[in-house]
């Protein structure tokens, strides 16, 4: 039997199998290498695989897959989980090879070290020294397809409903600090068609530039809305945001633009559903609509996340939120993002957002993770491990 890679030469492993998620199909690739890499390891200990292809995952010309691996059987026990996909790079901005591990400095560096192909190379270590036998509840391992993009492979994983742990942990880099909030994302595209014409007879043409600029004033109108009316102290950002993300329109100077598009980002509050921020949105937008007939609409670009919130218990015994801020000794917390937890959580468990690194490196050049969070996470894991498991 081959040995088992130790954490940097995992971690290593890892990172050199490129699975990049996009929307764009020319960076977008699979992800099968590394789950069968994370499948080879975790069947080496023990653990039953079980490799489903993501029906819905976008696709680039490869598929997607979805890795869930258990050791020890019966109901209940602990899910670690986190996503297999990293973002997209510009290579001219690293002072590296984004696909290979460089430690310098105590850091790791490299794609996906802190987001979060790192998380997996701590389990694996965690791991090396269990046996089903041991176990009283189950362990879980899921590797999710396409985070970075639609949650394709949580979404499906949630529907499959192919574990029943009682508690679960998504990995992404939080500081080894308990997130129990976090706000949805949605993202949509106003478009506004008009009519193109030679610029020297504006009268002719509809200026699609000129509406979108009414429409850009009634969502900085709305802004102020979200300020008014929502708040949780919670979040440092305590108001649901509206971002305008990207605008394009018209092709030359001397031509009236006939089609402008923005793209925008909704990030809702807890409390608040998908159809309430798109009833503010409409509403926003109606009066325009009806100044200017059939000209301005809007379309979701993706399937929108959901916000997350994990309560605590109405008993401390077996609170998992509590339990989290014991082992890791940090008071759990809201953050601005979005993760998979809310598709986690409806497998019917106490579901938290707890990992090592930061989320300041996440999505940047020279990326790294640590070297001082390696035995920290390894303590948290076999904690975690200790209390749910054995």
């Amino acid at each position: 039997m081959p040995q088992l890679p130790n954490f940097t030469q995992s971690l290593t492993q890892l990172i050199a199998c490129p699975t990049i998620s996009s929307t764009q199909a020319s960076w977008d690739q699979g992800n099968l290498k590394v789950i069968q890499l994370l499948a080879t390891w975790f069947e080496q200990l023990g653990f039953h695989i079980d490799i489903q292809k993501v029906p819905s995952a976008h696709k680039g010309g490869e598929h997607k897959y979805n890795l869930l691996a258990k050791l020890g059987s019966g109901e209940g026990g602990l899910l670690l989980a986190g996503h297999s996909d990293t973002v997209p790079f510009d290579g001219s901005r690293w002072d590296s090879d984004p696909m290979k591990v460089v430690s310098k400095d105590d850091k790791f560096y490299g794609l996906g070290t802190c987001d979060m192909k790192g998380f997996f190379a701590f389990i694996l270590q965690a791991c090396k020294g269990l046996s089903a036998k041991q176990l009283k509840k189950p362990l879980y391992v899921l590797a999710t397809a396409d985070e970075e993009t639609t949650m394709a492979g949580a979404r499906f994983f949630a529907q499959s409903q192919a574990a029943k742990p009682d508690v679960a942990i998504i990995g992404e880099p939080t500081n080894l600090v308990p997130v129990v909030m976090h706000k949805g994302h949605m993202s949509h595209r106003i478009s506004v068609q008009g009519q193109s014409g030679h610029s020297s007879k504006p009268n002719l043409g509809v200026n699609a530039i000129e509406i979108m600029y009414q429409v850009i004033g009634e969502l900085i109108s709305l802004k102020e809305k979200f300020n008014l009316n929502y708040h949780n102290e919670a979040f440092d950002v305590p108001a649901p945001t509206l971002n305008m993300g990207a605008i394009k329109g018209g092709d030359n100077a001397n031509r009236i633009c006939g089609h402008c598009e923005l793209d925008i980002d909704l990030r809702s509050l807890p409390g608040m559903s998908d159809d309430e921020l798109l009833h503010w949105l409409s509403e926003t937008l109606k009066p325009l609509a009806e100044k200017f007939p059939g000209r301005i609409s809007f379309e979701e670009l993706h399937p929108s996340s959901p916000s997350f919130e994990q309560s605590k218990c109405s008993t401390d015994d077996n609170c998992f939120v509590s339990i989290a801020e014991e082992i890791s000794g940090h008071t759990c917390c809201a953050v601005n993002y979005a993760t998979e937890a809310p598709y986690i959580q409806q497998l019917g468990c106490q579901t938290i957002v707890l990992g090592p690194g930061s989320i300041n490196q996440a999505h940047q050049p020279n990326e790294f993770l640590a070297h001082s969070e390696i035995e920290k996470t390894d303590k948290l894991l076999l904690a975690m491990i200790q209390r749910y498991c054995l």
